[in-house]
């Protein structure tokens, strides 16, 4: 049994199954803080290739595919960081099973896959639901952390070290996560595409491409570092902006009566209520699965 409580993070193996953005964004950020070395990391993907190859090539890690490695790779591992698709999830929980013992801790960031629906299929073990965003890769991630009762205080505290590492964490009530993932989960893609409507629109009145974009992206990290260095509502920042019968409040006039903020709002919901039924399309896949191999069982299993 590991000594879960005698390891910090800079002790600790780490196990990725799967090697998407989000897990790859995660590598990044422990190996650029210097928390951990690419020894300690191991990452698996259902397919090898190149880009397998280069992630161990690039960050030091030991890859593998999950169905040649899982086995060796779980069985080092203090930590297993679920990252695989969504759609994958139930198969690759029910394979994992086996696998763990006492003591790990199971790091979740697939969206919509419950607490409870982790360890339906994997027993009542150590679970942390996280919503962390792409932003990580920089240092600059937000992500939100939801920890099932069996977590110890060492297993609370390896988990925000990891994921403070790549950016800002916020505990929050499991409830609550689908929230994070509308807000700063999928928050990123909110800005971007408000950027690439911002460059459109200034090279429409004659700014080069190159220049549009220097410009929209230090306008978007000024007015992000306005709100955190002052302190201020962005409300109370945007008033002071917007003068009278000016330029900017030409512009919020326009914003506002296409319905801007309610937009914004209607998507959030929509991207929360997308991951409730994502999760529910794992659970239903999870329980097809169980029950599959209950039947094969002979139900003695």
């Amino acid at each position: 049994m590991t000594n879960m409580k005698a390891k910090t993070l800079a002790q600790s193996d780490i196990c990725f199954l799967g090697a998407g953005n989000m897990a790859v964004a995660m590598i990044r950020g422990l190996i650029a803080g210097g928390l951990v070395k690419g020894s300690q990391l191991y990452v698996l993907n259902r397919s090898g290739g190149e880009k397998i190859e280069k992630l161990g090539e690039q960050y030091g890690v030991r890859a593998g595919t999950i169905d040649r490695h899982q086995a060796e790779a779980v069985s080092g591992a203090d930590v297993v960081v679920l990252a695989m698709k969504p759609k994958d999830a139930g198969e690759a929980l029910f394979k994992l099973a086996p696998l763990l013992r006492e003591g790990q801790l199971i790091v979740s960031v697939i969206a919509g896959l419950s607490i409870g629906s982790l360890q339906n299929a994997l027993g009542r073990r150590p679970v942390v639901r996280t919503m962390p965003n792409t932003s990580s890769t920089i240092g600059l991630g937000a992500t939100g952390i939801a920890f099932s009762p069996e977590v110890s205080e060492a297993q609370r505290k390896l988990t925000l070290e990891m994921f403070e590492a790549t950016g800002k964490t916020a505990v929050v009530l499991e409830e609550a996560i689908d929230a994070v993932n509308a807000l700063s989960g999928s928050g990123p893609a909110y800005i971007y595409y408000m950027m690439e409507a911002m460059i459109a629109g200034g090279v429409e009145q004659g700014l080069t491409p190159r220049q549009a974009l220097e410009l929209t992206a230090q306008t978007v990290l000024g007015a992000a570092t306005m709100v955190l260095k002052t302190g201020e509502d962005p409300a109370e920042l945007r008033r002071k902006v917007t003068s009278p019968n000016g330029t900017t409040q030409a512009a919020i006039e326009v914003l506002a009566g296409r319905e801007f903020q309610a937009s914004v709002r209607q998507a959030m919901l929509r991207c929360a209520e997308r991951a409730r039924e994502m999760g529910a399309e794992i659970d239903a896949r999870i329980e097809s699965i169980g029950k599959s191999q209950w039947t094969e069982s002979g139900g003695s299993k």
